[in-house]
């Protein structure tokens, strides 16, 4: 997992811009259960392995470019501690119901997946290119 001071020195030579993370620098090593959809943590939502799990499958698919978790804003306040994500992007051919499916996002208890990145793109640094054909979905839970 990607420590906060590494993330905080990427979000710094990126202009003060929230860094893309992959899975794998997100999930892997992760145990904190309320780093994603905390307010579903504890209420049914499945723990962080299973989410992983679901994205990387996605991940895998050959129509999937590349898929990134965008940072939660807050977490770049100087009283934050650990990571915090506040949704994943999926860039893919996949239509947002092929998504949607393939993650089963009501037993995420997530949303549905929507168009481009939660905040603005130019809030983000470390994002790859959008190959042609592809469009970025956002996976978000309230």
């Amino acid at each position: 997992m990607i420590t906060r001071s590494v993330l905080l020195a990427r979000s710094s030579a990126g202009g003060d811009r929230y860094p893309l993370l992959t899975v794998e620098e997100f999930f892997d090593g992760n145990e904190a259960e309320d780093s994603i959809a905390p307010n579903q943590y504890g209420y049914g939502r499945p723990g962080l392995a299973e989410i992983a799990r679901r994205i990387e499958a996605v991940a895998a698919d050959p129509a999937t470019a590349w898929v990134r978790v965008q940072p939660h804003e807050e977490m770049f306040e100087d009283e934050y501690e650990g990571i915090a994500a506040e949704g994943v992007a999926i860039c893919t051919t996949l239509s947002d119901e092929e998504v949607d499916a393939r993650l089963d996002v009501e037993g995420l208890q997530a949303g549905p997946v929507f168009a481009g990145l939660v905040y603005d793109e130019e809030a983000f640094c470390d994002v790859p290119p959008v190959p042609d054909g592809h469009r970025v979905w956002s996976l978000t839970w309230d």
